[in-house]
This record gives C-alpha cells, sequence and structure tokens, in this order.
C-alpha cells in the first residue's frame, strides 16, 4: 500500500484511539458516548477542543488537566497510539478491500475491549456485538462468495470457546466466548494460531502467577483472558496466514 494511505490510516486511527478511550471509559459505567463533553476526571471542567488534540495535547500539558493541574492517566495516548500504530500496520500490510475492512473492524474493537477487560474483567456485548455485525457486512459488501467460509470460522471458534466456557466456568467468561467468535469472523482460517497462542500466554501468565503467590492464592487470582486473546488476534492478523501454511507444508 501507497505511503500517503498508511499516513493517513496513522491520523485516523489517532483520531479514533481518541474515541475508543472514550468507549473504554463511558461504556461500562453504563454513560452516553456522546454527551457530556470529555471532562477532567479530577475537577470535571470540560476539555477545550485544542487541549483534545491526540497525543499532543497531553505531551503539551505534561500530562496534566489545564484547570487543576490534575494527572492525567498515560492510558489515553497510549490508547491513541496504539489505535493509530494498528490502523496503519493494517492498510501497510493488506491490499484488498476484506482484508483492509476486516483488520480495521478487529483492532477498532480489541482496543478498548482490552482496557475494559483488564480493568473490570468484562468485555462488553456493546463492542462484540456491532463488531460481528460489521465484520459480516463487510464480507458481503466485499467477499460475498467467501461468507459461507467467514460464518464458519466464525461459528467454530464460537464453538470451541463455549464448550471451554461449560468445562472450566471459572476461567472463561461468555464474552470470551463472544471475541473469539468475532476473532473467527474476522481472521478466517488464522484464528487457529490466534486461539493457539492466547491459551499458551495464559498458560505461563498464569505460571509466573503461581510462581509468585504460590498454588493456592494463585489458583484464586482471576486473569482477564480477553488481551490474550487480543495478542493472538493481532499476531495472527499479520501472520496468521503464514503460520497456517507453514504447518500445512510441513505436517499435511
Amino acid at each position: 500500500m501507497e505511503a500517503q494511505y498508511v499516513a493517513i490510516a496513522g491520523v485516523a486511527g489517532l483520531l479514533a484511539g481518541s474515541f475508543l478511550n472514550v468507549v473504554a471509559h463511558r461504556l461500562p459505567r453504563g454513560e452516553s458516548l456522546v454527551r457530556p463533553r470529555s471532562r477532567c476526571p479530577g475537577c470535571g471542567s470540560p476539555v477545550r477542543p485544542y487541549d483534545n488534540v491526540p497525543v499532543v495535547s497531553w505531551l503539551l500539558l505534561r500530562g496534566r488537566c489545564r484547570a487543576c493541574g490534575e494527572p492525567i492517566s498515560a492510558q489515553y495516548p497510549l490508547v491513541e497510539l496504539a489505535t493509530g500504530a494498528l490502523w496503519a500496520a493494517v492498510v501497510a500490510a493488506r491490499d484488498d478491500e476484506i482484508g483492509i475492512a476486516l483488520g480495521l473492524i478487529l483492532v477498532t474493537a480489541l482496543v478498548p475491549i482490552v482496557v475494559i477487560d483488564l480493568e473490570r474483567r468484562l468485555i462488553p456485548n456493546l463492542i462484540t456485538g456491532p463488531a460481528a455485525v460489521l465484520a459480516v457486512a463487510a464480507g458481503l459488501a466485499f467477499a460475498i462468495d467467501d461468507v459461507p467460509e467467514q460464518l464458519a470460522w466464525g461459528a467454530g471458534a464460537f464453538g470451541f470457546f463455549f464448550l471451554a466456557a461449560l468445562a472450566y466456568r471459572r476461567g472463561m467468561g461468555m464474552g470470551d466466548v463472544k471475541l473469539a467468535g468475532v476473532l473467527g469472523l474476522c481472521l478466517g482460517r488464522a484464528v487457529i494460531p490466534a486461539i493457539l497462542m492466547a491459551l499458551v500466554a495464559g498458560v505461563l501468565a498464569g505460571g509466573v502467577i503461581i510462581a509468585r503467590l504460590g498454588a493456592r492464592e494463585g489458583r484464586r487470582t482471576a486473569v482477564p483472558f480477553g488481551p490474550f486473546l487480543a495478542l493472538g488476534a493481532i499476531v495472527a492478523l499479520f501472520a496468521g496466514d503464514e503460520m497456517v501454511d507453514w504447518y500445512e507444508d510441513r505436517f499435511l
């Protein structure tokens, strides 16, 4: 993809990231995503338009509210940077309309999901539901012949995690199940390495926690699985098909 389109995608991603910060903060609280305007979490002062430029405003204000000087979390510029980088990477890596559309849908959903799941151990239906609908709509718009296969991968990933949730209720929630379905819709066959990487990363993280806290306390520590699914999905988005091809060439 030409450099100017990658740059445009990066800037658009920064702006999208600013909105995703609002989603991550307000959606779990049941608040409107459009009203009121963004406010300082400390003093409640509305954020002025010139103080709402992604990343730049936070740097110029040295991470503090202009009105009261209250520190503003570095999470806000990090979310904006992550979204901008992911949007640019998707456009740089993909050269087909369906690939770009599904990639942008996926990363845009994953960013607030990771933030919310880390903070609240929750993956909102109001993110996974629209993401699934948009993924199918993109398939119908850009690759209608591939939609049955797309739906099959989505159903397969959903079903696999649904059975896992039934078998291990304490370790897997329905939010993870629905997110797996979205991954299947967006990644197709690349959802296989995405799930494998997520499971391995989750097991390793659990092992580290048990090593630090002890077996009894470690098993009681709840660890959100959404970020591990997101990690696997990002890797699979850019290298999943190559991983599947490598495995098929050598073992099938």
